[in-house]
């Protein structure tokens, strides 16, 4: 093994043990990290190489320093990797309506995963979201697909969700509307039924009446 490949070995190592700590002790975002003293002797390394590994975290919009006090964990969906990111690997115009099909790939599984499930499908989340959009309640579109994705326990699914989302520029913003309230109404009860195809079809009715609407 090279020297490079050594401290870059050194590296990942301290970034996923820094990762393990965050976890261990429930950090959320907003919460401090311990010192880089601390640190270093938890994990048995170099202060540097503790310094480096938060500089990269911080670069990368994963932790805040602040000056003379302290180091804090970010909430990663505000920061702003995705756009930098995607200004290389999506230059064009055409970017954006990738991420959202994207963004609609991972609807659909979760649509059809959790309208498959006997336990899922019968969730009362379901008939609160029906019951709202029946009653014409104000209802954010964003909850309802939330939802859907939390609904699977796949956090990984979630967490890029939630990055498509916020490069695709949120396009479930704001509430419900008339227009989207018969198509809601056979989403969510075709969902309840267990009834993927047809809630499949109004979910589809639903993105198109909003793409209408934008």
């Amino acid at each position: 093994m090279t020297e490079n490949q050594s401290k870059s070995k050194v590296f990942i190592e301290t970034v996923n043990d820094l990762k393990g700590i965050i976890q261990e002790e429930g950090i959320k975002p907003g919460d401090k990290l311990p010192s880089e003293r601390v640190l270093a002797e938890r994990l048995g390394v170099g202060r540097s190489s503790v310094r480096e590994a938060l500089r990269s975290m911080e670069l990368l919009g994963l932790i805040q320093t602040r000056q003379g006090g302290g180091t804090y964990l970010s909430d990663y969906r505000n920061h702003q990797l995705v756009e930098v990111l995607a200004q290389f690997i999506l230059p064009d115009e055409a970017g954006s309506g990738y991420v959202f099909s994207t963004q609609r790939i991972l609807e659909r599984d979760a649509i059809c995963m959790v309208a498959l499930d006997e336990n899922l499908c019968k969730s009362p989340v379901w008939e609160s979201l029906l019951h709202n959009v029946i009653e014409g309640q104000t209802v954010m579109r964003e909850d309802i697909i939330r939802e859907m994705i939390v609904a699977t326990n796949n956090r990984l699914v979630y967490k890029i969700w939630l990055l498509l989302n916020q490069y695709a520029l949120r396009p479930y913003q704001g509430t419900t509307t008339e227009n989207e309230k018969v198509h809601l109404e056979r989403f969510l009860s075709n969902l309840r039924m267990g009834q993927p195809a047809l809630a499949l079809e109004a979910y589809e009715e639903w993105i198109d009446t909003l793409a209408k609407e934008r």
